[in-house]
């Protein structure tokens, strides 16, 4: 299924009911009174958040979603039916806004969470509301109001706890792979991951954590280059972000500490609040490097960078160092006061370098 994650939609509530101006006319009651009812009012527009659904895909299709109109009062005080209420149903996570305003009106991140996003219009009176002591046979009556119409915004951002950052084939795609059940497309080219992809990490009994991986950012995605910055609004849930890079580039002028300050850099342009949260470096692809050589490049490129939370050194694709990476971030998903392990050593021993680490 096609991922879509903005939509652009426009919600109409129905109109209520007019009501009705009715005399009873009945043989042998020769003042029978007013008998026009209400009318009904119109059908309001809801969401819901359904956990069921990960894509805004049925809103790239349709696009206008109408409410029923309540039906017209009658006689014989007969009060009529309001028009149905429309239900849509929308991924957890979604965030409504008003297009034209930009106001948001709703965060639907929890399961089932419902809001009204258009209000049907009220039905109008009958002739039997307004009868009196002094005015027994009244002939007016008011029409029913007319519902809501609004033009919205609907903006998914995926629920995850763990979110991934880095260049395009930092290992992200293999990363999520190794420790998950996701089967994202993994080549050697930039750009294999065109949309987000969830995994689910168990790491215990009734433990588990979902990451969500996002295609690489390049220098220049705050102002549009590449497909990251599309994408980046799906982290803003996360709670932990990780950080990897690739210590073994095939381009011999690529510099693995330029890249991760250049990733950096677009994280505070995109959303200072984003890249202030919990950031792990995790430097990766250590197997293509020779045994005797991944200590001092580790070394070298910890030296040189200023991580502000912990540093693991893995290969993704060799499933090396992965299990305390997982158990750490399962600790500090699951902390009371979810705490960064103190060390900044990479948490594999046989990666393990003897300098004090920097940070990026």
């Amino acid at each position: 299924m096609k991922f879509v994650d903005e939509a652009h939609v426009e919600v109409v509530a129905g109109n209520g009911g007019n009501g009705c101006m009715s005399f009873r006319r009945e043989k042998f009651i020769p003042f029978g009174g007013p008998d026009g009812g209400d009318g009904g009012r119109g059908g309001h527009v809801y969401a819901e958040a359904d956990t069921n659904l990960n894509t805004l895909i049925d809103f790239r299709y349709q696009r206008l979603f109408r409410a029923r109109n309540g039906e017209h009062g009658r006689g014989s005080d007969q009060f009529d039916a309001a028009g149905d209420d429309l239900l849509l149903r929308v991924p957890g996570g979604t965030l409504v806004r008003d297009e034209e305003t930009g106001e948001v009106i709703a965060d639907l991140a929890t399961a089932g969470q419902r809001v009204v996003l258009a209000q049907g219009g009220t039905g109008g009176l009958g002739n039997l509301r307004f009868k009196s002591s002094t005015n027994r046979a009244p002939r007016q009556s008011t029409p029913g109001q007319p519902g809501e119409q609004r033009r919205l915004l609907l903006e998914l951002k995926v629920l995850a706890d763990v979110g991934l950052l880095g260049l395009p084939n930092a290992g992200k795609s293999t990363f999520i792979a190794a420790v998950s059940n996701a089967r994202p497309k993994i080549a050697d080219y930039p750009f294999t991951t065109l949309h987000p992809q969830l995994g689910v990490v168990r790491v215990g009994e009734g433990r588990s954590f979902v990451v969500a991986d996002i295609p690489g950012l390049i220098e220049g995605a705050a102002e549009g280059a590449g497909l990251g910055h599309q994408f980046l609004r799906h982290l803003q849930r996360t709670r932990l972000l990780l950080h990897l890079v690739d210590v073994a580039p095939f381009d011999p002028e690529a510099d693995p500490v330029r890249d991760a300050r250049s990733v950096v850099a677009e994280l505070k342009k995109y959303d200072p609040e984003l890249a202030s949260r919990p950031r792990w470096l995790v430097l990766n692809k250590l197997d293509m490097l020779e045994p005797d050589e991944r200590a001092a490049r580790v070394a070298e490129i910890r030296r040189r960078l200023r991580a502000k939370g912990p540093v693991y050194a893995i290969s993704a694709l060799a499933r090396d160092g992965l299990e305390p990476l997982l158990r750490d971030i399962d600790s500090f998903l699951r902390g009371p006061q979810r705490q960064e392990p103190a060390a900044l050593e990479p948490r594999d021993p046989r990666f393990a370098a003897d300098e004090p680490s920097d940070t990026a």
